[in-house]
Formats: C-alpha cells, sequence, structure tokens
C-alpha cells in the first residue's frame, strides 16, 4: 500500500529520469501530477546530477513531452557549481575536467578558464568522456606542485546507469583519480545528494524547507539530501528503489507506487 501525503506543500522538487520519465517515456501520471500542482499554485523545480546535458536541453525535453517548463524551473549540478562559484569564488580562475555544457556555462558566467596550472585556483572534476592522462597532470600539477588550487565536482555519482544495466563512470571516478595522486580531498560536491544543489534550487523563494517535498527514486541521493536537509521527501517506485529497499531509516517518508499518489487522496 502506498503511503501519500494527506495536504498539499509550498514547494516540489523533482528528479527527473525514474521519477518524470524513464529514458524517453513519460511515465505515467506525471504531465497530470505536475499541472495540478502549477494550478494550485506550488513552486515546482526539477533537478539533476547529470552535468553532460544543459538545463535548457532537459527543459526542452520535458516541453517536449507534455510537461511544459521553462530554464528557470532546472537546476543541474552545473547550475550549482557556476551558483556556487558565483556566490564564494566569483573572482576564480577554474580548469574544468569536464564536457561542454559545463565549460560553456562558466564561460558564459564569466569565469576565466585556464589549463596553466600556475594560474588555476579550483579544479573541476566532472563527468568527462574525454579525459585524459594531460587532463591529469594539470590538475596534479595545480593541486600538488603549485598547491594554489581547490579540488570540488559537479557530483559525486560513481557511475551513470544505462536502460538494460550497463553504465559509464561519472564523475566520482574522476575525482577520486585526481584524490589518489594529489592527496587532495574533494572540497564541495555540488550534486545531490549535497544540500548545495538544494539551495541553488530555492534561491530566490521565500519557502521554509518543512514546506518544501523532494520527489525521487535513488535513496542514496534524492531521498537522502531531503533527510539531511528536514525536507519531507517521497519515494516513487518507477526507478531504482523498490519496496523491499526501505529501511528502518526511511520511515516517515511518503511510499509512491507511481508519482500521481504524491496528490491528496479526495474523500
Amino acid at each position: 500500500m502506498p503511503i501519500r501525503p494527506e495536504c498539499l506543500y509550498e514547494a516540489y522538487i523533482f528528479d527527473l529520469d525514474g521519477t518524470i520519465y524513464l529514458g524517453d517515456e513519460l511515465l505515467p501520471g506525471s504531465a497530470q501530477t505536475v499541472r495540478a500542482l502549477r494550478e494550485a499554485g506550488k513552486v515546482v523545480r526539477f533537478l539533476s546530477n547529470n552535468p553532460t546535458k544543459s538545463p535548457q536541453q532537459y527543459a526542452n525535453k520535458l516541453t517536449d513531452l507534455g510537461i511544459p517548463t521553462g530554464v528557470e524551473d532546472i537546476t543541474t549540478s552545473i547550475v550549482t557549481t557556476v551558483w556556487w562559484l558565483t556566490t564564494y569564488h566569483p573572482g576564480a580562475t577554474v580548469f574544468p575536467i569536464a564536457e561542454a555544457p559545463v565549460i560553456d556555462a562558466l564561460r558564459q558566467a564569466g569565469f576565466r578558464l585556464s589549463d596553466d596550472p600556475s594560474q588555476i585556483d579550483i579544479v573541476i572534476a566532472s563527468y568527462d568522456r574525454g579525459f585524459t592522462y594531460a587532463k591529469l597532470q594539470t590538475a596534479f600539477d595545480a593541486l600538488w606542485f603549485y598547491k594554489r588550487a581547490i579540488l570540488i565536482q559537479t557530483n559525486p555519482d560513481r557511475y551513470c546507469p544505462f536502460p538494460g544495466g550497463r553504465g559509464e563512470p561519472d564523475a566520482a571516478s574522476i575525482t577520486a583519480a585526481i584524490e589518489a595522486c594529489t592527496q587532495v580531498k574533494c572540497s564541495a560536491s555540488m550534486g545531490k545528494p549535497s544540500p548545495l544543489i538544494l539551495q541553488a534550487a530555492l534561491a530566490g523563494l521565500d519557502v521554509p524547507l518543512d514546506q518544501c517535498v523532494m520527489i525521487g527514486d535513488r535513496l542514496g541521493t534524492d531521498i537522502q539530501m531531503a533527510l539531511d536537509t528536514g525536507m519531507r521527501a517521497a519515494v516513487v517506485f518507477t526507478g531504482e528503489t523498490k519496496p523491499g529497499d526501505l529501511t528502518d531509516a526511511h520511515k516517515g517518508i511518503y511510499q509512491l507506487d507511481r508519482i500521481d499518489q504524491l496528490l491528496p487522496a479526495t474523500p
């Protein structure tokens, strides 16, 4: 039996793959749920740890699937990285080990990019399918030899799952390689379960955390972030997590067989 909310909250933060859609298919009830929340005047935001797609790509995908969405409603680890750097290191020179969406966003935000280790303030480890030994050497020199840079990562995922059970190494593997050779620990992670991505998503909104619900299919990222920050959490069993995966640590969270059970039952 699902455990569903008895009332509406002020803000709803949705994971995407496995929660709103699965691959390129909208999950049942997703469009109706988002529409009902918006019509009730509730804040709706979408989160993703994936730094290989731009926020605009996610907004376009949701819109094409039948959930009209503006880019302002999307917060990814790219958005969080730019927000964090702008907030805490606005003049930094950065070296992103990353793919084009991260690099483009940093340039658009006005950050200076450099592969000169003597000039680098922040090394950014990300999901990079073009990772090379030369990039590792630059990070090594900036962090170990010159000892001037700090290390951050866009997201803490060890691998990115593919349909059918396969996957490929994600940002945490790049971080681990850098940490192994430099013995410099990552200073900050921008993706779930880090609360930084939540701060970026809710920036400018006057909504208390106890009036926010995080909805996702992964216990270790979506749900853990909610538990760590005092949000309400709703796990949906349409993606990674199945009912048997829950433990005593997950008591009190909403448990949904499908996303439209997020809406309170009508009498």
